[in-house]
């Protein structure tokens, strides 16, 4: 039986200008399947039809731009594994809402489901307008989400997005396992994914009853101040709080770290993991507990193992490790529409490379859930332990 070709056909342009770039994916049947009334299974049945799934992602954004395309190659290096019954179409978009919707519209009409789209602002606009009508897998989370007031998703929306929101509630729920009846000292800057992710550790933390202090130090030129420090240090040493919560990057950590000791426990999320080649092999953060995906810190896990990752460059960018994440997510949202497609209606799991996930589709509003792989740093490298 001949091999299965890869098809590429991009769609007329339309005569408006900057228009939708779309790409069409799909696995043209053998040759020996087919008759002259369509494709035929083996034993002569005519085959399904295979499920069109639109990828609509923000690829003519600057800002969204390399985000959106790592994005897409992991999405399409999960359907080169598994494409059978499956056509994929890329859409791309720019960052104004009108243009998104306006896309996703367009998507409807001509595709099954709909991958997408991958800001939060646009993911809002989609979810806030009465388009959704089928499947829709949305890789963010609309402004707000997890604040304890979520406006409902739409029916047929499910939001499948990398939070930092959700991992410092996780973080939480770890630190207070570990340390039960302990404050916490909760320190950000005021970056705003900082601001969010120690909300969110703060919010989890009093939902188990616990005491916490939030403190937010200023940041010049992305690093810690040091008179601020010092004050926390004195703070600190006074109040004895229980751990430490860094909603932080991985250099500021470095700093909190120096300055309040390694004897405070210390945890934190997929930040504080700037990826391989950007460890610290002065083990500075050893001990530091963090949450990460699977892709990054557990390569011997089954599903890492099966999908190609892209190749890195010697020099390790600022921004990669984030890169491959995406990259990740691409994976696993191929892993969610492909399980959707066959399931319509019902709940199940899937061991991704993001993490454990849990889904319910069609059986009213959606829902989702991640639970990421907790990690402890040691000699510079952060490594997987048990839950």
């Amino acid at each position: 039986m001949a091999p299965p070709v890869l098809v590429y056909a991009p769609a007329p342009k339309p005569a408006e200008a900057e228009p939708a770039r779309v790409e069409t994916y799909a696995v043209e049947p053998p040759a020996a399947t087919t008759t002259a009334g369509g494709a035929a299974g083996r034993d002569g049945a005519p085959a399904a039809p295979a499920t069109r799934i639109a990828l609509l992602l923000p690829l003519r954004s600057e800002a969204l731009g390399q985000a959106s395309a790592a994005l897409r190659d992991g999405f399409m290096a999960a359907w080169e594994r598994d494409r059978d019954g499956i056509d994929v179409t890329v859409v791309e978009t720019g960052d104004v809402a009108q243009d998104v919707l306006a896309s996703y519209a367009g998507a409807l009409q001509q595709q099954d489901m709909v991958v997408g789209p991958l800001s939060r602002s646009a993911v809002g606009a989609v979810a806030a307008s009465a388009l959704v009508s089928k499947p829709t897998i949305a890789l963010n989370y609309p402004e707000g989400h997890g604040g304890g007031a979520d406006a409902a998703l739409p029916a047929q929306m499910l939001a499948m997005g990398l939070s930092i929101e959700e991992e410092a509630r996780q973080a939480a729920q770890w630190a207070g396992a570990e340390h039960p009846n302990s404050s916490a000292l909760v320190v950000a800057t005021a970056t705003p994914w900082q601001r969010r992710s120690a909300a969110a550790f703060a919010a989890q933390w009093q939902r188990l009853g616990r005491p916490l202090r939030l403190v937010e130090l200023a940041a010049p030129n992305g690093y810690l101040s040091d008179p601020e420090l010092v004050q926390l240090r004195a703070r600190v040493q006074g109040e004895a709080p229980g751990l430490v919560f860094a909603a932080l990057g991985a250099d500021q950590t470095r700093q909190l770290r120096a300055a309040l000791g390694a004897e405070l426990p210390l945890y934190g999320t997929s930040a504080l993991n700037p990826g391989n080649g950007n460890n610290f092999p002065d083990q500075e953060l050893d001990g530091v507990r963090l949450l990460d995906l699977p892709w990054q810190i557990q390569r011997d896990h089954p599903a890492v193992m099966v999908y190609p990752h892209p190749p890195r460059s010697q020099e390790r960018r600022a921004g990669a490790a984030d890169l491959e994440r995406l990259y990740a997510l691409g994976i696993d949202a191929f892993r969610v529409a492909r399980q959707i497609a066959r399931q319509p209606s019902g709940r199940f799991v899937l061991d991704g490379v993001t993490g454990r996930l849990a889904v319910s589709f069609g059986q009213g509003p959606a829902s989702f859930e991640r639970v990421e792989q907790p990690a402890v740093y040691k000699n510079g490298v952060p490594l997987p332990v048990a839950p």
